[in-house]
């Protein structure tokens, strides 16, 4: 019989195992124009078909989650695998912000209010349904109401390892 090694659950590791698994990574935008608030995400899965809901993470005490929660809407930008520049802005903390950050984007404002990235590989507007505590962080469960995705066949940006990396 094989034994596995178990190694002590700490922050460390579990950094280390969570590299492991693949994940898409997407901008999250809420309002437009001089409101616009832009991050990278790569906490992102869907939650349901009836309703459409979907869900994603972020920093518990950040100013992405108070914005959200003031105007109950948002939305997930799906970067494409040419977009790793725009990943990388939009994660540092001074991030570009407002009027900026739709020039940055090539941005327009979506029916929910949100920014949507016309470039991206598709985008989910979304009403906020639900917010859960999870640890430091709040999970924010997106009601679909609009769904914006021209070429569903174009390669996402994925991150794995630590590091960008493509399904190719």
């Amino acid at each position: 019989m094989t034994t596995v090694m178990a190694h002590t659950a700490d922050e460390a590791t579990f950094r280390t195992a969570m590299a492991t698994f693949p994940t898409g990574v997407a901008l999250l935008t809420q309002g437009a124009g001089p409101a616009a608030n832009v991050m990278t995400i790569n906490c992102f899965t869907s939650v349901s078909l009836q309703p459409l809901l979907i869900l994603v993470g972020v920093g518990g005490s950040g100013r992405m989650r108070s914005q959200v929660s003031r105007w109950r809407t948002f939305a997930v930008n799906v970067l494409a695998a040419d977009q790793r520049d725009l990943s990388s802005q939009f994660a540092r903390a001074d991030r570009p912000t407002g009027e900026a950050a739709m020039v940055r984007l090539g941005a327009v404002e979506g029916i929910t209010g949100s920014a949507v990235v016309p470039s991206a590989v598709c985008c989910f507007e979304c009403r906020l349904h639900a917010e859960y505590p999870g640890g430091d962080h709040i999970l924010l469960v997106g009601r679909v109401v609009a769904i914006h995705c021209d070429d569903p066949d174009r390669q996402p940006l994925l991150f794995h390892r630590s590091r960008y990396a493509s399904l190719t």
